[in-house]
């Protein structure tokens, strides 16, 4: 089991987020998350990134009950999480390869071990023409291609994303849900909060809906 959620609550100035959630998610597994605006969706993704702490229940993540870490392990979880939000945050003063590269950076790969993971990350995203470039000089869905690269580079188990296709017109959107699922394919358990339903429902994976801070309903395709 890669996510695991028992009895989790989570409450804000006396408000239910989530009510007495209870979730798995399957090592390998690909889900949707989804619901009004407002539902918990957010929220969700946040516990398990460990942004917030649950107000009741307990979370494992890949077996480690990460309710009890304490803040100076959080950032090992964290590491190990690719996480992808609607906007990608690239920064503009760096090439495509040097956005990608910075999770390596940061855990300090060597640069031999550095350029391999990055060019077969944008390899696997069909962007290898874009590594000497700006974000600056690229699309919206190539954007958040290259937000997703930057998720993956590390090769973390676990890959959560927040409404990553809130900006982009359908045809981009099924893309970037292509890319999720040939990432999925090798192995990456990835769950996907999103409230586009006409997407998803072109897509055979798990749809976990939440309605008011609960789970309303769990269809597996």
């Amino acid at each position: 089991v890669m996510i695991e959620f028992a009895n989790v609550s989570k409450t804000f100035q006396g408000k239910h987020a989530l009510n007495n959630v209870n979730f798995t998610l399957e090592q390998g597994e690909m889900a949707f998350l989804t619901g009004h605006s407002g539902a918990g969706k957010s929220t969700f993704l946040r516990l398990i990134h460990c942004l917030d702490k649950p107000t009741r229940g307990s979370i494992k993540v890949a077996d480690k009950p990460i309710h009890k870490l304490r803040k100076f392990q959080i950032p090992r979880h964290r590491r190990s999480i690719g996480v992808i939000f609607q906007d990608p945050h690239l920064i503009d003063s760096h090439t495509i390869f040097e956005n990608i590269a910075m999770p390596l950076i940061i855990a300090r790969y060597r640069d031999d071990e550095i350029a391999k993971r990055v060019r077969a990350t944008l390899d696997k995203g069909g962007l290898l023409n874009c590594e000497r470039k700006y974000p600056f000089e690229l699309s919206a869905g190539e954007r958040q291609r290259i937000g997703i690269a930057r998720a993956i580079v590390n090769r973390p188990q676990l890959l959560l994303a927040d409404e990553p296709t809130g900006n982009l017109d359908p045809e981009l959107s099924l893309g970037i849900m292509r890319l999720f699922q040939a990432f999925n394919a090798i192995g990456v358990t990835i769950l996907v909060a999103t409230h586009d339903l006409s997407l998803i429902a072109r897509l055979n994976h798990r749809i976990i809906t939440l309605k008011e801070g609960q789970i309303a309903g769990d269809i597996n395709e």
